[in-house]
C-alpha cells in the first residue's frame, strides 16, 4: 500500500536531513538531484524544514557566474546541543557537541575512589554542567553515558556490579532526575566499538568483534550491522572466558583465572618483567647505564609498555610474540563461535600495539583457526567511548527533530 501524503512528506523531510548533514550544506538544485524528488517537492520540503528551525540559509553558490546565485541550505547546528559522559572507575570525562556532532568543549575529572558517593556524584554533575556552559550549550537535548559494567536490557539501567563504585549507578540516576534531557546509558566497550564503526578501523564492516584492551578487557559483537547485547546485557564478557595459560578458573564473582589474567593492563606489564624489561623504579639508572637497555618508561601500565616494546626493537620481540599468542587464544574462541570475519583491537593498549601488534595477532590466529579473519588496530583508543556516547546521543535528538510534525 503507498504511503499517505504525510507519511511521504516525513520520509522525504528526513532523508533531505540525512543529506545535509552527510554532504554538508546543499542548493534546491543539488537536493533535487539527490533525492529524485521534483523541484516543486523540494521547494515545499526546504520551507517545512525550515519552519521547523532545522534548516536555514548559510550562504549563496554561483557567484563565479552571471545570474542570480543559489541559496545553499545546512542544518541549523544550534537546534540541538548534545552531551557525552565516559565513566571510569576513578575519572569521568565529558563532551559537549551540536547538532553536526561538533564538539565544542571536553572535561576530564578525576575522582579518587575515597570520595563519598555522593560528592562524587555532584562533583561528576558539576562538570557537565560547567562544560555545557564553556560550550554556549544553554540547554541539553540528549545524553549519552559509557559506563563499565552490563546495562540491562529491559529497563536500559546500569545494573549493579561488584568492583565498580557506587557513585557509577547513582550519577546516571540523578542525571535523569535532574536534566530534561534524554539520558541514554551504554556499555563503554559497545559505544567504543559503535565509534570504530562510524569514525575509525571497522568502517565499512557490518560484522566484526570489538576487543577492548585496558586495565580491563572486554569485547563488543556487531552482527549484520546491529549491536548484539546477550539476553542479560554480557554479551561480550570475554574477561571471564576459560583460556589456556592461567593458574585457575574464573567464577560467577570474578574473572581471575580468566582471559582478563592473561591480557589485562596488569597482566601485560607482568608478562613484559617475565621477559626482561626493565621495571619501572630500574628505569632511570638503566638508561644512564645502557640507554638501548631500558624498555619500560617511568609510568609503567600496559600501553606505555607497549609502545616503549615497539621502540626497543629486537630485545622486546619475545614479548611481543608472547603477547600476540594470549591476544589470538581469546580471538580463536570468539572466531570460533561468531566467525565475524574481523577483529579490531581496541582500547589505549589496541592503539598503543597499532598495526605492528594487530598483524602479529592475525598471523598466530590463522595458525589456530581455519576460518579466515582480518585483525585490525582500533584508531580511537580511550576516546572511542566518548565518541560513541556523543554519537548516541546525537541519533537521538536526530530520531525526534528530524521527523517533522506534518
Amino acid at each position: 500500500m503507498p504511503a499517505s501524503p504525510s507519511t511521504a512528506r516525513a520520509i522525504n523531510d528526513r532523508r533531505a536531513l540525512q543529506l545535509l548533514q552527510e554532504e554538508g550544506p546543499l542548493t534546491a538544485g543539488q537536493l533535487k538531484t539527490l533525492t529524485g524528488l521534483s523541484r516543486p517537492s523540494v521547494a515545499d520540503l526546504v520551507e517545512r524544514l525550515q519552519n521547523a528551525g532545522l534548516v536555514a540559509v548559510v550562504g549563496e553558490s554561483g557567484t563565479e557566474r552571471r545570474g542570480p546565485n543559489a541559496r545553499v541550505y545546512g542544518i541549523v547546528a544550534e537546534r540541538a546541543y548534545l552531551a557525552a559522559l565516559d565513566v571510569r572507575t576513578g575519572s569521568v570525562g565529558v563532551g559537549v557537541a551540536d547538532l553536526l556532532g561538533r564538539t565544542l568543549a571536553e572535561a576530564t575529572l578525576p575522582i579518587a575512589g575515597d570520595v563519598p558517593t555522593e560528592a562524587a556524584v555532584e562533583a561528576a554533575v558539576a562538570l557537565l554542567e560547567r562544560t555545557a556552559r564553556t560550550a554556549g550549550a544553554v540547554t541539553l537535548h540528549s545524553v549519552g553515558i559509557g559506563a563499565p559494567g552490563l546495562i540491562d536490557p529491559a529497563t536500559s539501567e546500569l545494573r549493579d556490579s561488584s568492583g565498580l563504585p557506587a557513585w557509577h549507578r547513582r550519577l546516571v540516576a540523578v542525571l535523569q532526575e535532574r536534566l530534561p534531557a534524554a539520558v541514554l546509558v551504554e556499555n563503554e566497550t559497545n559505544l567504543a566499538a559503535v565509534a570504530e564503526q562510524r569514525l575509525g578501523a571497522a568502517r565499512g564492516h557490518d560484522t566484526f568483534v570489538y576487543l577492548w584492551l585496558g586495565e580491563g578487557v572486554g569485547a563488543a559483537v556487531v552482527l549484520d550491522g546491529k549491536l548484539r547485547r546477550g539476553a542479560s546485557g554480557g554479551a561480550g564478557e570475554i574477561g571471564f572466558l576459560p583460556v589456556p595459560g592461567t593458574a585457575g578458573l574464573p567464577s560467577a564473582t570474578g574473572c581471575d583465572g580468566g582471559f582478563h589474567s592473561l591480557v589485562g593492563g596488569a597482566a601485560v606489564c607482568e608478562l613484559a618483567a617475565t621477559h626482561g624489561l626493565v621495571a619501572a623504579q630500574d628505569a632511570t639508572a638503566a638508561r644512564r647505564d645502557d640507554p638501548a637497555a631500558a624498555v619500560t618508561p617511568a609510568r609503567q601500565d600496559g600501553p606505555a609498555v607497549i609502545t616503549a616494546a615497539l621502540e626497543a626493537g629486537e630485545r622486546a620481540e619475545p614479548f611481543l610474540d608472547a603477547l600476540a599468542e594470549r591476544l589470538a587464544l581469546g580471538a580463536a574462541s570468539v572466531v570460533a563461535v561468531l566467525d565475524p570475519g574481523c577483529i579490531v583491537l581496541g582500547g589505549d593498549m589496541g592503539l598503543a600495539g597499532g598495526k605492528t601488534l594487530a598483524a602479529r595477532v592475525e598471523a598466530r590466529l590463522a595458525e589456530l583457526s581455519p576460518l579466515h579473519t582480518e585483525v585490525r588496530a582500533g584508531e580511537l583508543g580511550g576516546g572511542a567511548v566518548l565518541d560513541g556516547a556523543l554519537l548516541i546521543a546525537r541519533e537521538a535528538a536526530q530520531d525526534e527533530l528530524f521527523a517533522p510534525a506534518t
